[in-house]
């Protein structure tokens, strides 16, 4: 992807955490929680270790998809 050579780690890294306040938001909304207690959960859940990981990408998914993930998780 050539678009990702010229991203730079900054701007990876403020992608990535609008992309959380986003899903905790939506997360939020869905499960009738607080954004504060989504918010720890997420981070410390698979999907939120796997959102840092720059390898996967999933920040490229957008929020919706990330959240979709993070419910698999949970239910599992």
């Amino acid at each position: 992807m050539a678009i990702e050579k010229t991203i730079t780690e900054e701007a990876k890294k403020n992608a990535i955490d609008l992309v959380i306040t986003m899903v905790v938001d939506e997360l939020s909304e869905d499960l009738r929680l607080q954004p504060e207690e989504i918010l720890i959960k997420f981070l410390s859940s698979n999907t939120g270790i796997l959102l840092y990981d720059e390898d996967t990408k999933l920040w490229w998914d957008g929020p919706s998809a990330v959240a979709d993930m993070y419910k698999k998780e949970i239910s599992e």
